[in-house]
């Protein structure tokens, strides 16, 4: 569900940057080795590059979503890796039916005891109209600096390079202290999830992704016209759980109106919801997010962040960030009407109404109290407050030093003076299963996009050429660090 924002054109001068470049700082003249400046570019793609560049488009042009089959990508790929060279028992493609397969590729390492690292990205992509693009969907174009197509901001990017850069650790000969899997999973985005891949493999497979700890998606770095602010990790999750709130009556001729209307009933009941806020919580990955965001801003955003932090935060600090919803929804647990319906007939009294509301809950609330502060906050028993869907709860992962420390290390190396900001995520990916299952997992990707837009799921999907590449290199770098503490 990755939908990392980006809107200013990155001035592109070149197909793709070498890798000396790939360590370029916040005016693109660093280089990552040693920090030296350096103005060596090269036209062509290195052969790592090409072959990311190559799952890409293969990824993107096969049919992934909810009807069409994640199975051929998946054995598509296992071609590629046996191709590579890795043995037939560490390539494999499974899942709960024909086309809801998924592939799962493990590099051998030493045998030191230690639990593999695991890198995951989802192959399933929702679907695309191309009557709403100017361009179909389904066809991997490059133009005007970026690659277009469903997919390409979620998820099917890092797919392409966590394969990508197994491969190449594989023909370089690298053999890492713990073993590298990755999975390339279904059913992500289904709302349903009947046969989400992750949950399939913990259930069914569960020795094929047993890790210490995984990346994936729900990261990513941020740009401001053109300037890298921040390389973000995803820690956390809100919970999601919806309300059906129900009002019923007799109902009537409306010729014979009465002040007793399940309408205006269940209107009452959202206004007093609309003007309810739930406690400001920060927890160990918010309270981070706000400590090191406050030193990227200025001014009364600035001093609002300080605030925030205050025990207890300081009243007016929370009203100025509520009033920005990227802020409000990592202060405080949220709740919103999102549809309604009512009525039977235009001649006559409703016999009943219905909203759902959908909350968001931070990871340290329990469900059961939000539903029942719902019924305190509506104050009417002849409002039912019912479930519509389970929550689905996963706690946090740690900040450790040995996560933290490696990205904050290689996003120094690659772009000098950029912060790491832990983040929690609004919406849920397949981070809800593994975390569950006690396995910290962390959204990473350093694939810089702009803060201004969000086209994953929308029109016109697209990453940044540039961004693409310099997120391969990020990730090759991480990987290596985290498997070996080897680092070039």
């Amino acid at each position: 569900m990755n939908t990392r924002p980006a809107n200013t054109h990155l001035p592109l001068v070149f197909a793709a940057v070498a890798v000396v470049l790939f360590g370029c700082g916040k005016n693109d003249e660093t280089a990552a080795t040693g920090g030296a400046a350096t103005s060596a570019v090269s036209t062509e793609l290195q052969p790592h590059q090409q072959l990311a560049k190559d799952v890409f488009k293969e990824l993107v042009e096969t049919d992934t979503t909810f009807t069409g089959n994640t199975t051929i990508a998946a054995e598509r790929l296992a071609a590629r890796a046996i191709a590579a060279g890795f043995p037939d028992e560490d390539v494999h493609v499974v899942g709960p039916s024909e086309t809801k397969g998924n592939l799962v590729v493990r590099l051998r390492g030493r045998d030191s005891g230690q639990k593999p690292l695991l890198l995951l990205a989802h192959i399933d992509v929702v679907d695309a109209n191309p009557e709403d693009w100017t361009m179909d969907p389904f066809t991997f174009i490059e133009q005007d600096g970026y690659f277009y197509g469903r997919g390409t901001a979620d998820d099917k990017n890092e797919a392409a390079i966590h394969f990508a850069n197994l491969i190449r650790l594989k023909e370089e000969g690298f053999q890492p202290d713990r073993d590298i899997i990755v999975a390339l999973t279904a059913d992500e985005e289904s709302v349903d999830n009947t046969d989400n891949g992750v949950q399939w493999l913990l259930a069914n497979r569960p020795e094929l992704i047993d890790a210490a700890y995984v990346i994936n998606e729900g990261g990513g770095g941020a740009m401001r016209n053109g300037e890298r602010i921040s390389n973000n990790v995803q820690a956390s999750e809100k919970v999601y759980q919806s309300f059906a709130l129900r009002v019923t009556n007799p109902g009537g001729h409306s010729s014979l109106p009465t002040k007793e209307n399940a309408i205006y009933r269940l209107a009452d009941a959202l206004i007093r919801l609309r003007a309810h806020d739930f406690p400001v919580s920060l927890n160990e990955v918010t309270r981070a997010f706000f400590e090191r965001s406050k030193e990227l801003e200025d001014g009364e955003l600035a001093a609002a962040m300080e605030g925030v932090l205050q025990t207890p935060p300081n009243p007016s600090a929370v009203a100025f960030l509520s009033r920005t919803p990227y802020y409000n929804a990592r202060l405080r647990t949220t709740c919103v009407a999102t549809m309604l319906e009512g009525g039977h007939a235009d001649n006559a009294l409703p016999q009943s109404a219905q909203a759902s509301v959908n909350c968001r809950m931070l990871p340290t609330d329990d469900p059961a109290a939000v539903k029942e502060t719902l019924v305190t906050v509506i104050g009417d028993p002849q409002v039912a407050v019912t479930p519509i869907t389970p929550p689905y709860p996963a706690p946090p992962s740690p900040l450790t030093p040995e996560m933290l420390g490696a990205v904050e290390a290689v996003t120094e190396e690659m772009w000098p003076g950029v912060p790491v900001i832990p983040t929690m995520s609004t919406g849920i990916t397949d981070a809800y299963y593994l975390r569950n299952a006690g396995i910290p997992v962390y959204g990473i990707s350093g694939i810089f996009d702009d803060i201004n837009e969000n086209r994953a799921h929308g029109q016109n999907e697209r990453v940044p050429v540039q961004s693409f590449f310099e997120g391969q290199e990020f990730l090759y770098r991480l990987t290596r660090r985290l498997s070996s503490g080897d680092v070039e």
